[in-house]
């Protein structure tokens, strides 16, 4: 098996250099090539030997652009890329007059089988690497021709699920000699894996930690998120006070307000009582439409009322705005939906 070089670690790369017969200094040759100066071909790398070059090309597995769609409404754009297996993801990319944020996936599909989110539609396909996720943001940057600020790993997948890589890829980003992304300008958000919420916190990375929530007690929340039948409130909450104990960062609370299900004033001042004394910032999001799923979005009404609530019991709360819904980009509706013929016609029209 060839090597996924872009996945390796300087130390690794010094190492494999080692073995291929070249001199250490390649390594970090090669490291900035890749992740500093985003090139993806080895015949673009010309400080480097012919020989080395025409071995990167045996561990380099960068995505294929298949479709880019751009939303009318914001400029959001969303990235069909395809695997060197077949697999597609898709990756979201959005402009901001403060800096532009992507929003990567972490797995091909997911298993967490939450009701309100396309992208577990399917099941989970596999763990996307180091390199698959770190060539979302690269492809990204090549792409649009803008620096990506931000980037929140709430795409396809469960991050936490892919533990070991998601941490690599967090280490990679944020590398002096690489792309230098600041980690507190990253955001990891889990549906509440409790053992590994407080491995994540031992890292103590200066991520953001997002907990998707959407319920306000144990019973609601296990008619939305099968996760919840694994790990009740009090243990998910726990595990979060743990995660801001060891971090000091305060952890943000996703709330997908859906019409006449957990969107009333009773379900608000419950969710009050539940995070009085947590530090939380809650994100209530009107949950997106997606077809396989009858749920309604909450009236502006009521999402305002839900938030004068939370804000009059002296909670954080903001209300998320919607972007690239018009192209099925926004929270919820990314999902996995494509196989390998479908990318294959694709590429064709493309």
């Amino acid at each position: 098996m060839n090597p996924d070089i872009l996945s390796m670690n300087s130390n690794e790369l010094t190492e494999y250099m080692k073995e291929t017969g070249q001199p250490a200094f390649r390594a970090k040759q090669v490291f900035e090539w890749l992740h500093k100066k985003l090139v993806r071909d080895p015949e673009e790398m010309t400080n480097l030997p012919a020989g080395l070059r025409a071995e990167l090309q045996k561990g380099l597995y960068g995505l294929t652009e298949i479709r880019r769609q751009t939303s009318k409404k914001d400029g959001t754009i969303k990235f069909l890329f395809g695997l060197q297996d077949g697999q597609a993801i898709e990756t979201v990319f959005m402009p901001y007059h403060h800096g532009h944020s992507l929003c990567i996936s972490s797995q091909a599909g997911c298993r967490m089988g939450c009701s309100f989110c396309a992208s577990t539609i399917g099941g989970l396909v596999r763990h996307l690497t180091p390199g698959e996720m770190l060539s979302q943001v690269y492809e990204a940057v090549r792409l649009t021709g803008e620096r990506v600020d931000n980037v929140v790993v709430m795409g396809t997948g469960e991050p936490l699920d892919n533990y070991d890589n998601l941490i690599r890829f967090l280490r990679l980003i944020s590398a002096p000699e690489g792309y230098q992304l600041s980690l507190r300008n990253i955001t990891v958000s889990s549906c509440g894996l409790v053992p590994e919420i407080r491995k994540l916190a031992e890292e103590k990375l200066p991520i953001t930690f997002a907990l998707s929530l959407h319920a306000s007690s144990d019973e609601d929340r296990r008619k939305l998120m099968p996760i919840a039948k694994r790990y009740t409130l009090e243990e998910t909450l726990s595990a979060c006070r743990y995660y801001f104990e060891m971090t000091h960062r305060r952890i943000t609370c996703e709330y997908s307000l859906v019409a006449g299900v957990n969107d009333s004033e009773m379900h608000a001042e419950r969710l009050s009582k539940l995070l009085k004394k947590e530090h939380f910032h809650v994100n209530l999001i009107p949950v997106n439409p997606i077809k396989e799923r009858d749920f309604r979005r909450s009236d502006r009404e009521s999402v305002l009322k839900f938030k004068n609530i939370l804000e009059k019991n002296g909670i954080n709360v903001t209300i998320r705005r919607s972007m690239g819904s018009d192209i099925d980009a926004a929270c919820g509706q990314l999902r996995l939906g494509y196989n390998r013929e479908d990318i294959k016609e694709q590429e064709i029209e493309h």
